[in-house]
């Protein structure tokens, strides 16, 4: 990790992890922004602008900062692959677009409904048993050997991202261009669009899922 306060360099995440339960860190918050939707976010805009182009960062809950990945591959294919977290300064604010895990949940159903009658309307194949074989193959070796979530999380949150995986799985499959009977640019990027609201919705309850620990713990605090 590095730019840790009252560290000159570069440290290992566990003393990191340490350093940052001493400055009141008492939980972390995941953020998976996209263009357009600062997902999870509460700025300032420098540190917002670096998620943004990482796609993914930490804001700790109890101390104003974040964290920002830099992914580093090395050898054919990734081979090797290193991970430098970049700590910023946070502005201490609720963090954008986050649903509450009832939200996300209600959400995702309609957003599986939608994503199914999108497709069926596109005629792409993708909604089909091609798109389903895909999904359940991503599953498998997603899941396997690992926990969804960690344990202590509740029972809905491990429900809600279990789902918005899938979702977002679907979405991914369809938009494929191997996938569907959309062949064009034009059908290629209707596709693209209709399935543009399911995949925020999907993104909106991972985030849900994966902070509903430190969301139960401030509502306890209030």
């Amino acid at each position: 990790m590095e730019g840790l306060p009252g560290e000159p360099g570069q440290v290992g995440l566990t003393l990191a992890l340490g350093r940052l339960r001493r400055l009141g860190a008492t939980g972390l918050r995941v953020a998976l922004p996209a263009p357009g939707h600062p997902l999870g976010l509460s700025g300032p805009p420098e540190f917002n602008a670096r998620a943004l182009e990482a796609e993914e960062a930490v804001v700790c809950y109890g101390a104003a900062l974040g964290l920002v990945p830099d992914v580093y591959e090395a050898g054919p294919e990734g081979v090797q692959v290193e991970v430098v977290w970049h700590v910023l300064p946070v502005r201490e604010a609720p963090p954008a677009d986050v649903p509450s895990l009832g939200e996300a949940e209600r959400e995702l159903a309609e957003a599986l409904r939608d994503a199914t009658e999108a497709l069926t309307r596109l005629d792409v194949a993708g909604a089909g048993p091609v798109a389903e074989a895909a999904v359940d193959a991503y599953r498998a070796r997603a899941e396997r050997g690992r926990e969804v979530l960690a344990p202590g999380y509740p029972s809905r949150a491990v429900r809600v991202l279990e789902l918005a995986q899938r979702v977002g799985t679907l979405i991914a499959v369809a938009t494929e261009s191997g996938h569907g009977g959309a062949v064009s640019a034009s059908e290629i990027s209707a596709r693209r669009e209709a399935l543009r609201p399911v995949e925020r919705t999907a993104r909106r309850a991972q985030v849900a899922a994966y902070n509903s620990v430190v969301e139960e713990r401030e509502r306890g605090v209030r």
